[in-house]
């Protein structure tokens, strides 16, 4: 008998046991925050699993299939041009609208496919963080100053961790790089047809998920909002034609596959979700019984979604346990939280880096979060650390880089975004 071995089994046991004798079952706190992590985690699956989180994943999948690993390699791997990588990497949020969530799948596929742990990471960072209309509602609400310096911060933020990633493991990112050069590039089709395949996926993903604009608004967001589902149809429309011209796709099974839908649109026009989840099914209908090509996208983006999937919902009732949803509270109160961001100290920038990296803050919900917390006197450099911080990182994808990245990869990872958000917080409070 392995005597260790049994008696961490049993200290496991113990531990359980005792956490079940002594469960505040009936203190109220504590009862409102199970309540409250139960509807974060209903609020994250109506609104962000079907419309983000599945054509994430089948974005991610497509990319492990149709794009050849040296391409990926070529322009993103460890010895890539350093220029190219890093300005494609951190830039992508400016089309993605895209919460640290939604860009694990994408992430996760870019790296299996032989990107480099640098351009990786800073894409990781960069795809939530550089979010257009984050920035602009920023600036429209908190101030010009304040949403320029998140737009600068996080562009530089994105480059610099990815080079700081690069760096601390160069050993390993060097091997990567050897082991590149000898690697065929297999082409099937021209990368101007896949780089379109991907760009109607993105386009469907963008313009589903087009946030709601201030009451009053009569610009290009509000045209946007107004015609995203027409959008997203043409989108899908050109995808469809797409699946059948280059992927190989039977005509007759997208028809029967794009009826539904058509269906569900017409008849449930107040409902376009119902549309676009018909669509899901069919997409996964059309693919897992189709081509040898298609059946293995399916797959990948399948095996994607058991990996991720159920990290994220264990994280999201983490999150909505500890810290409740917008306006309600979990277990640590928000008084905390609101006198340790008070002012511009250095200890106010490091609580609000280390709380944003935990939060979790769907697309946009950053900013009324934080108008709420400036007016209970949080200072302008600790609200710069949690804009920098928060949106790219979360308690759910911490749980999903682990599990790509490794634990060391990943403490390493959130300590740079929590030290740089806290430098960045103390400079901007005393220039601001």
């Amino acid at each position: 008998m392995n005597f260790k071995a049994e008696w961490r089994i049993f200290a496991l046991v113990l531990a359980v046991f005792l956490g079940c004798f002594y469960l505040p079952v009936g203190v109220a706190r504590f009862d409102n925050s199970i309540i409250e992590a139960l509807h974060l985690v209903k609020w994250y699956a109506r609104e962000h699993v079907i419309l983000c989180l599945v054509p994430a994943f089948f974005i991610a999948g497509a990319i492990s299939v149709f794009i050849s690993q040296a391409s990926v390699m070529k322009y993103l791997g460890a010895g890539a041009n350093k220029i190219v990588a890093y300005s494609v990497a951190s830039v992508s949020g400016t089309i993605l609208a895209v919460c640290s969530c939604t860009v694990l799948p994408l992430f996760t596929g870019i790296y299996r496919m032989g990107a480099g742990l640098g351009p990786a990471t800073a894409f990781l960072y960069s795809g939530p963080a550089i979010n257009v209309l984050a920035i602009v509602l920023t600036a429209r609400i908190l101030g010009p100053k304040l949403g320029f310096a998140r737009a600068v911060g996080a562009v530089i933020f994105s480059v610099v961790i990815g080079l700081a990633m690069h760096f601390i493991f160069r050993k390993e990112e060097r091997e990567k790089s050897l082991n590149a050069v000898s690697m065929p590039d297999e082409v099937t089709r021209p990368l101007w047809q896949n780089g379109l395949y991907l760009g109607s996926m993105v386009a469907i993903l963008v313009f589903a998920n087009w946030g709601k604009p201030d009451s009053g608004d009569a610009g290009i967001w509000h045209f946007m909002f107004f015609h995203k589902w027409h959008l997203t149809a043409i989108s899908a429309a050109f995808f469809a034609l797409m699946l059948v011209v280059w992927f190989k796709a039977p005509l007759l099974k997208v028809i029967l596959g794009a009826l539904p839908v058509v269906i569900s649109a017409l008849f449930y026009p107040q409902t376009p979700l119902l549309a676009f989840s018909v669509g899901m099914l069919s997409l996964s209908f059309i693919t897992a019984g189709g081509s040898e090509e298609n059946r293995e996208w399916f797959s990948s983006s399948w095996d994607l979604a058991k990996q991720i999937f159920p990290l994220l919902l264990i994280g999201v009732f983490v999150a909505g346990l500890l810290l409740g949803r917008v306006d309600s509270e979990g277990l640590i109160p928000s008084t905390w939280v609101a006198q340790a961001v008070g002012g511009n100290s250095l200890r106010a920038n490091f609580c609000a880096s280390f709380a944003g990296a935990f939060m979790y803050f769907a697309t946009l919900t950053e900013v009324p979060i934080l108008q709420g917390l400036i007016g209970n006197g949080m200072g302008k450099g600790p609200a710069l650390a949690l804009l920098l911080a928060g949106p790219a990182l979360s308690l759910p994808s911490m749980l999903v880089i682990r599990s790509v990245l490794g634990t060391l990869k990943t403490v390493v990872f959130v300590l740079l975004v929590v030290v740089m958000a806290t430098i960045s917080g103390v400079i901007f409070g005393m220039i601001s």
